[in-house]
């Protein structure tokens, strides 16, 4: 199973699980995580929610041959919109633990999460641009409202990759620590919110991101509307044909 969830002590955890390709999320993929974040707001049993990856990678994003397969699907009708919009709606508490690459989506889906921890050798990127395309999942909107605008734009405009301290010391990370103390971290801290009343953390939660919840659906709604035509153009293809030939592209000839 390329994603493995769980349910154990009060805790869901999902877990990307396809390492031999450093946990590309396929279609599917998002299936299966959007239904069980769906399962999980129906669910007494579950107070706390875990995303993880394995030791060496979080998740290298898309799938890109198989994102491509399923590029003439309109963008909000997709897995990985079902994926955002159950992530970006959890009512509980959500807790991503990052070691490795967290390429595209394994960074801007850190934005939706609740508690973020790092492994000392996580590094983070948001290549859209790179790649013909424009920022996703809200990111546009909740990366610069978090770092601040001109951190943002470096990171989004330029589309370079960045490590866990630089992620801490710009506040996308609680914390950052060694790799062999991560799953040890993010557990205990799920277990810590599986002992308090979960309405309590329901209302908390709600009163600091309900104020945000019309606009970041909005927002990703736009992006959607952008980076589904965005990827029909020739900047796009000019990308993905550059990474599966094994070159670097070449926009000049692009207005």
């Amino acid at each position: 199973m390329d994603i493995l969830t769980s349910k154990t002590n009060g805790v869901l955890t999902i877990e990307f699980n396809r390492p031999e390709k450093k946990n590309a999320i396929t279609s599917a993929m998002y299936q299966s995580m959007a239904d069980a974040l769906k399962e999980a707001e129906g669910d007494a049993a579950v107070r706390a929610i875990v995303i993880q990856g394995k030791a060496e990678v979080f998740t290298a994003g898309n799938d890109l041959e198989d994102f491509l397969k399923n590029s003439s699907t309109e963008v909000g009708d997709r897995p990985v919109a079902q994926f955002m919009r159950a992530l970006s709606g959890a009512t509980k508490p959500v807790i991503a633990a990052v070691a490795g690459n967290a390429v595209g989506i394994g960074t801007t889906m850190l934005m939706h999460c609740d508690l973020v921890y790092a492994a000392e050798n996580a590094k983070f990127a948001m290549p859209f641009t790179q790649l013909g395309l424009c920022p996703e999942f809200a990111s546009s909107m909740l990366f610069p409202a978090m770092v601040g605008y001109p951190r943002a734009a470096e990171k989004l405009l330029l589309g370079e990759a960045f490590g866990a301290e630089e992620a801490y010391d710009m506040g996308l990370v609680s914390k950052v620590v060694p790799v062999a103390e991560l799953a040890d971290l993010v557990h205990g801290q799920a277990a810590k919110l599986v002992a308090l009343p979960a309405s309590s953390l329901r209302v908390t939660k709600r009163l600091m991101k309900g104020a945000q919840a019309e606009a970041i659906n909005a927002r990703m709604a736009e992006e959607n509307k952008h980076f589904g035509e965005m990827l029909m153009a020739k900047e796009a293809k000019e990308a993905f044909t550059a990474f599966f030939e094994k070159r670097r592209p070449d926009f000049t000839k692009f207005a």
